[in-house]
C-alpha cells in the first residue's frame, strides 16, 4: 500500500503471480479431467469386459451342463446296450448248456444202447461157445458195408444165420470209436 492507493509494480507482480497459478492450476485440472475421463473409459471398458466374462461364464456353464446330461444319456444308453448284450450272451449261453445237455443225454442213451448190444453180443459168444458152434466171416454187400464200413460181420454158422453184430451194433461202434478215438474202440 502506498499514500493514495496501492503500490502498482507490486499489485501488477501480484496479479502475474495469481495468473501464473491460475494458470498452472487449469492445466492441472484439465489434465485431471482427462485422467478423470480416461479412468471413466477404462472403468466403462472393464464393466463392459466384466459383463462379456459373465456371460461367457453363463454360456460355459449351460454348455458344460448340455454336455454333461449328453454324456450322461450316452452312458445310460450304453449301459443300456451292455446290459442288453449280457442278457442275450447268458440267454446263449443258457441255451447252448441246455443243448449241450440234452447232447449228453443223448450220447449216455447212445451208450446205454451201445453196452446192451455190447452185452447181447457177449451174451452170443457165450451162447455159441458153451454149445460148440463155428464162427464164420460173412461179407456184406455194398450198401451194407457202408453202413458198417468195416465190411465184415461175424455169424453164428451152427444152428442160426442170425448175425452176432447187426448194422446197427456195427454203426453205434464204429460211431464210438470216431467220437472217442480209436484206441479206446479197440478196447471193445
Amino acid at each position: 500500500m502506498k499514500f493514495r492507493g496501492f503500490h502498482p509494480e507490486e499489485v501488477s507482480s501480484f496479479l502475474e503471480q495469481i495468473r501464473e497459478e491460475l494458470e498452472d492450476l487449469l492445466r492441472e485440472n484439465a489434465t485431471l479431467k482427462e485422467r478423470i475421463y480416461k479412468a471413466n473409459d477404462e472403468i466403462q471398458r472393464f464393466w463392459e469386459m466384466q459383463d462379456l466374462l459373465s456371460r461367457t461364464v453363463q454360456d460355459a456353464h449351460q454348455v458344460s451342463e448340455e454336455y454333461r446330461v449328453l454324456a450322461r444319456r450316452e452312458a445310460d444308453a450304453l449301459l443300456e446296450k451292455s446290459e442288453e448284450t449280457v442278457r442275450d450272451m447268458v440267454g446263449e449261453a443258457r441255451e447252448r448248456a441246455l443243448q449241450i445237455n440234452e447232447e449228453i443225454i443223448e450220447l449216455k442213451m447212445i451208450r446205454k444202447e451201445f453196452d446192451q448190444g455190447m452185452r447181447d453180443i457177449l451174451r452170443r459168444f457165450n451162447t455159441v461157445i458153451a454149445e460148440g458152434g463155428v464162427f464164420q466171416e460173412v461179407i456184406f454187400s455194398d450198401g451194407a458195408a457202408s453202413a458198417a464200413e468195416s465190411g465184415r460181420v461175424m455169424k453164428l454158422a451152427a444152428a442160426t444165420d442170425e448175425p452176432l453184430l447187426t448194422e446197427d451194433h456195427i454203426s453205434v461202434i464204429e460211431g464210438h470209436r470216431r467220437e472217442e478215438g480209436s484206441s479206446e474202440g479197440e478196447e471193445y
